[in-house]
């Protein structure tokens, strides 16, 4: 073991200095500061110090001891060169960047896009409250900076009388570049007007204003996506601010500033937000993923933009969990997919799907509350010395994040024979590959080109074969997996099924023991009823019977005074 000894941090007071913002860990208070490194690492990278940095980087959520400004400033001096940090990074494998500087906010919901090796991060969400900065990461020497920017004049961003905000703090948007501006669409703000404006940012004057535009408007709308095909902005779905989710499609004409509603055929994915969107050879557009109020989607839908015909294609490969809020980012033919979650539990898989074959896979997994795992982060593609990175920033997954990740995805082996889609297309290109070596070749004899010729056609045939076997056990493997899970759901619904025919049957005795009392009452209320009856009969005769009584006694009351007079009268 090496001990790399932090004896160039002159005083108690510079480490103190040091600003530790990864982990909420104290300042140190102590005066020396140690890395344990292995020799052999170290001494491997004695060209390049930031290397054994990088590497320390992804065992820091073990060490705790990140710290993102003197102690870098102080370990890239030693004689490192910053501006070549990617050169050293592993294929399809995360990377947390050391960077320097005062870092944003940590966010989620924002906007992001790299332009001339740098990453604009603008606007977002933190803790309820949305923002409204501009920040930028240098890709070369890996330090942060806070953009200020001017507003036009008041008189070119009033409306129908109303003076509007030329950049209030927003999240939930779609950004994108369109020359050298910075398009900022959707997303909710505090003043959330009824349809959707679109924003700019120029990077050269550092101006922002509004872009007017007419046409049939879209509704104002937040977790939508918005996709760059030529000229036009092609955006799909969202949740307004009255919380109704759609699944419409409007584009956007950047040159006339005219929107119009596509008039889509078959059918549409079901309403959606916080899904991810791809456009494929100018013509296709892949929705996947998303949410409804109570739903989440691990589905692909594809609109052809030519016919306007939606389409759910199946997928092969890895059976992926539901997920909302994911970043997805193209290169090439390769669609990365990167975070989301369920509200519950954060998406660990790093996917990548292969639009020409419509075959998805899992690229790399992290553990579990890792901020790559995270929902309404973004991930974007920069372009280094040539070669394609991935950059990965923001999120949230019970603590809102601004570490800055980057992957070096694998390029594409040119040498590898193209999967073709039939036979007759790979002994075609056989053909035509074998003709191309023999205009090459002076010196090849006939028989030894036909001899070429077969060999490339079985090695192109064999490799097809060998794909197309993949291809099919991969779609068996999702098939039985996917059988696998309709079953335990089918146990599932049949185990309920018979409790709930226990519950009826339970309730229907009881609803019977119910009937059988009922009938009981209603023969007993019978039976009062009559006797009622009779006793108002009773009545009338008791009443009947008084009055006789009552007639009677006055008789006899008249008659004995009448025997008392004759009496009287009789008397001498």
């Amino acid at each position: 073991m090496v001990q790399l000894s932090a004896e160039w941090l002159k005083d108690k007071e510079m480490l103190n200095g040091t600003e530790w913002s990864m982990y909420p860990v104290a300042k140190p208070e102590f005066e020396r500061f140690t890395f344990t490194v292995f020799s052999s690492l170290f001494l491997s990278c004695r060209r390049s110090v930031h290397k054994v940095l990088l590497l320390l980087l992804r065992l820091d959520r073990d060490l705790h001891i990140y710290s993102n400004t003197k102690l870098e400033d102080d370990l890239f001096s030693m004689g490192s060169d910053i501006s070549n940090w990617h050169s050293e990074l592993d294929y399809d494998q995360w990377v947390a960047l050391p960077v320097v500087g005062p870092q944003p906010l940590a966010r989620y919901k924002h906007g992001a896009v790299v332009i001339d090796e740098k990453l604009y991060i603008v606007g977002g969400s933190r803790n309820g409250r949305q923002l409204s900065d501009i920040q930028a990461l240098d890709l070369i020497n890996l330090s942060w900076s806070k953009i200020k920017m001017n507003t036009q004049s008041q008189a070119d961003n009033i409306k129908s009388g109303v003076l509007l905000e030329a950049f209030p703090a927003t999240s939930g948007h779609s950004m994108v570049k369109w020359g050298n501006k910075l398009l900022l669409l959707g997303g909710f703000s505090k003043d959330t007007s009824d349809n959707v404006t679109v924003r700019f940012i120029d990077l050269e004057s550092q101006a922002t204003g509004i872009m007017e535009a007419t046409g049939k408007i879209p509704v104002a709308r937040g977790g939508q996506s918005v996709t760059l095909v030529g000229s036009k902005l092609i955006m799909f779905g969202g949740e307004d601010k009255h919380r109704r989710l759609l699944n419409d499609v409007n584009v956007l004409d950047l040159e006339t500033m005219i929107w119009n509603v596509a008039e889509t055929t078959k059918t549409p994915p079901a309403p959606r937000c916080d899904h991810t969107a791809a456009v494929h050879v100018d013509r296709y557009l892949l929705i996947f993923g998303g949410c409804s109020h109570s739903t989440f989607f691990n589905d692909l839908h594809v609109l052809d933009m030519e016919t306007l015909e939606w389409s759910q294609p199946q997928i092969q490969g890895n059976l992926v969990i539901p997920r909302a809020g994911h970043a997805g980012v193209s290169v090439d033919e390769k669609w990365f997919i990167v975070g989301g979650g369920d509200s519950k539990t954060g998406a660990l898989e790093t996917l990548v799907l292969d639009m020409s074959m419509l075959v998805l896979s899992v690229l790399t997994s992290v553990e579990r509350k890792d901020p790559l795992a995270s929902e309404g982060l973004s991930v974007s593609s920069a372009l280094l010395d040539g070669e394609q990175y991935l950059v990965a920033f923001g999120g949230y997954n019970g603590n809102y994040n601004n570490e800055v990740f980057v992957m070096k995805p694998k390029p594409k082996d040119s040498k590898q024979p193209k999967i073709f889609k039939s036979s007759a297309a790979a002994a075609a290109s056989a053909s035509v590959t074998a003709a191309y070596a023999l205009a090459k070749s002076e010196n090849l004899d006939i028989t030894a080109i036909e001899n070429s010729k077969t060999k490339v056609d079985l090695s192109v045939e064999v490799g097809v074969i060998k794909e197309e076997k993949k291809a099919l056990e991969s779609s068996i493997a999702w098939v039985k997996a996917e059988k696998s899970t309709l079953k335990a759901k089918l146990d599932e619904i049949n185990e309920t099924h018979d409790d709930l025919s226990k519950e009826l049957h339970s309730v229907q005795g009881q609803l019977a023991a119910e009937k059988s009392r009922c009938a009981n009452l209603e023969t007993q209320i019978s039976e009062l009823q009559t006797k009622l009856s009779s006793m108002h009969s009773l009545e009338e005769k008791v009443q009947a019977l008084r009055s006789q009584k009552l007639a009677l006694d006055h008789n006899t009351s008249v008659q004995r005074q009448s025997y008392n007079g004759s009496w009287r009268w009789m008397a001498p």
